[in-house]
């Protein structure tokens, strides 16, 4: 019973440090904000909308994937930031490439975001 007792403990501490995590980009990541407030808006609209199961679930995906794509990129550029703070040519570039991964995201969600509301509105 002890050992079932600690992996409980020990998931209930993992979420406790996952939504700490989310609570900090939520609050302090400019990125995140502005990317939750474009999700948010895209939700209401999606009521507004009349969306179908389906669409739902690819918006929802979308916006999740936006979301998580921006803090992959904030991890890479605290961590670069903290093994090198000043600036370095190679650190740049790993965080350039960190950059394009909420980018291609992005690119992703518009493309599904047209597929679903482009038709609603011809």
């Amino acid at each position: 019973m002890k050992s079932k007792d600690n992996f409980l403990i020990g998931r209930l501490k993992s979420v406790k440090y996952a939504a700490k995590g989310a609570q900090i980009l939520l609050t302090t990541e400019h990125s995140i904000i502005a990317q939750s407030i474009i999700g948010v808006l895209m939700t209401i609209f999606g009521f507004v909308m009349q969306l179908t199961a389906t669409e739902w679930m690819f918006q929802t995906i979308a916006i999740g994937l936006v979301l998580v794509a921006e803090a992959a990129n904030t991890s890479v550029e605290y961590l670069c930031d903290f093994i090198h703070p000043e600036h370095h040519k190679k650190m740049g570039f790993i965080k350039d490439i960190a950059a394009g991964i909420p980018f291609i995201a992005a690119i992703f969600a518009i493309i599904i975001g047209l597929i679903i509301y482009v038709p609603k509105f011809i």
